[in-house]
């Protein structure tokens, strides 16, 4: 009985991220992007989260604000393209550190590839921020 409640609970709590058109689902402990379109794995990438110290949010989130190229404000004015902020001051983004991908060194948000960032982008822009969701998972 209490294996079937806690199926049913997991479930209902993926539902959502199942049922969007648009899905970015980050795994911490993989280093590890997988982009999932109409419910279909469409792309896999290797992302950079936060390093020792610092934290990346796990959960559901969406698209909020998303700028082309943003500086950050907080780190130096480091270079941030494509960016897309999904809780707060976190966003997913491009980095220059692309030797870095694939384990953790960011302050907090999710780097990728340039080249990955800007596909990312054009798909939520293509899909709509309010049917795209970000799920952070360890």
């Amino acid at each position: 009985m209490i294996r079937a409640l806690a199926l049913v609970v997991a479930l209902a709590l993926a539902a959502p991220a199942l049922a969007a058109p648009l899905l970015a689902r980050i795994d911490l402990s993989e280093q590890e992007m997988t982009v999932f379109v109409e419910g279909r794995e469409r792309h896999r990438w290797p992302v950079s989260t936060a390093r020792a110290g610092k934290v990346t949010p796990t959960g559901l989130f969406m698209i909020g604000t998303m700028k082309r190229m943003h500086y950050s404000t907080i780190y130096h004015g480091a270079p941030m393209p494509w960016s897309m902020f999904f809780h707060g001051n976190y966003a997913i983004h491009g980095t220059t550190e692309v030797e870095r991908l694939g384990r953790p060194a960011s302050a907090g948000c999710v780097r990728l590839h340039p080249d990955h960032a800007e596909r990312l982008f054009k798909l939520v822009l293509a899909h709509g921020r309010e049917n795209t969701l970000v799920e952070i998972v360890r």
